[in-house]
């Protein structure tokens, strides 16, 4: 099967509907390093955190040692795919600037959210390893 990843669309005019209003997306120019893996990974740290929160709302203390093995796998595999995320996004933000300040601003605000996550996810982290 072909790959139709990132091919370039050859002379699609917009619709007459379209065509005054400002673009609606800009075009990515590389993919991030784990973009093909995101879905896969992010799979496995949702499994890990589900286990881990059931444990825990079954009664199993935090210090517990399954509660710190799913930690110890998802936490580190959440911090991967968010700086990826964080890195596709913080392109994003930078491609959008030329063509629509606004929307490039919006995507920089996301940046923020991603590295609070990646924080987050750390002192969380922290404290149940410590515990």
């Amino acid at each position: 099967m072909p790959v139709l990843d990132r091919q370039h669309v050859a002379g699609s005019p917009l619709p007459p509907s379209l065509a005054g209003l400002p673009p609606r997306s800009v075009p990515e120019t590389a993919p991030t390093p784990l973009q093909k893996q995101f879905v896969n990974l992010s799979v496995v740290a949702l499994i890990a955190g589900a286990i881990a929160i059931t444990a825990l709302e079954l009664g199993t203390p935090l210090g517990s040692p399954l509660v710190k093995l799913c930690v110890l796998v998802a936490a580190p595999i959440l911090v991967v795919t968010t700086l990826d995320a964080g890195v596709r996004i913080w392109r994003s933000a930078w491609a959008w600037m030329p063509v629509d300040r606004g929307r490039g601003l919006f995507r920089l605000a996301w940046v923020v959210v991603a590295a609070t996550w990646i924080a987050i996810v750390a002192a969380a982290t922290f404290v149940v390893l410590t515990a």
